[in-house]
């Protein structure tokens, strides 16, 4: 940790040429910066300077964060990934602030208002995990006129890049559709995975998105699911 207050922190890392950390390839030592205050205003301006046209809307505005337990000492997240490389195995995890957090009316709008709801191949214990674990989320969802679909992040049973398997083995989650299903508790009205999940609507098909033609092609499929299931 090089520096923390408020609003950032900054973490110095080491990395060899070509050294991969827990989930990219860095070709310099480098210094990395993260926003402890994301407001909706300041990830807007952060859109709009990367050119991405989007709406990018965040879970909420009240600070939440993630702390991971290993080998009995508890972390920041970007220090279980960054300094530690993501060696688990993992013995908790907490979501630091959601019980006092609440979702931004930006977000609750969109999703009293959308024709679908798209959860993208994201770790569902550490990437989505803290959106549902803010008080009312659950509910926002479940009242969402369109159906609510996830795409698996695992291909062949595995995950491709980041500790999703670790995460999942801490929740007491199998590498299997089912076991992605089960921890979004009940929210999803299809998914989307290269294995059938037991109980739910599933469209097969090959989720590995290794080039952006494969991207395109899932988009639409999931676009197409979601749209059958309305």
């Amino acid at each position: 940790m090089v520096f923390e207050n408020e609003q950032v922190r900054v973490l110095r890392i080491h990395f060899g040429p070509r050294e991969k950390g827990a989930e990219h390839e860095h070709i310099l030592n480098r210094v990395v910066l993260y926003l402890n205050d994301q407001t909706g205003a300041k990830a807007d301006d952060v859109r709009m300077a990367l050119g991405v046209p989007a709406t990018v809307l965040p879970m909420s505005d009240d600070p939440v964060r993630t702390w991971i337990k290993v080998r009995g000492r508890w972390g920041p997240f970007q220090e279980f990934m960054i300094r530690d490389r993501a060696a688990g195995p993992i013995a908790d995890v907490e979501f630091r602030g959601a019980a006092g957090a609440a979702p931004t009316q930006e977000a609750l709008a969109a999703i009293a208002g959308a024709e679908a709801v798209i959860v993208g191949p994201s770790n569902p214990v550490i990437s989505i995990g803290p959106i549902l674990a803010l008080p009312g989320m659950h509910e926002a969802l479940r009242g969402c006129p369109g159906p609510v679909v996830a795409v698996s992040p695992l291909v062949g049973g595995r995950s491709l890049k980041g500790p999703t398997e670790a995460f999942l083995a801490w929740a007491g989650k199998p590498l299997t559709s089912d076991g992605i299903a089960e921890c979004y508790d009940g929210l999803l009205d299809g998914l989307v995975a290269d294995q059938r999940a037991s109980g739910m609507p599933t469209l097969e098909t090959d989720v590995e998105l290794n080039d952006p033609e494969s991207r395109r092609r899932v988009a639409r499929e999931v676009l197409e699911f979601a749209a059958a299931l309305a």
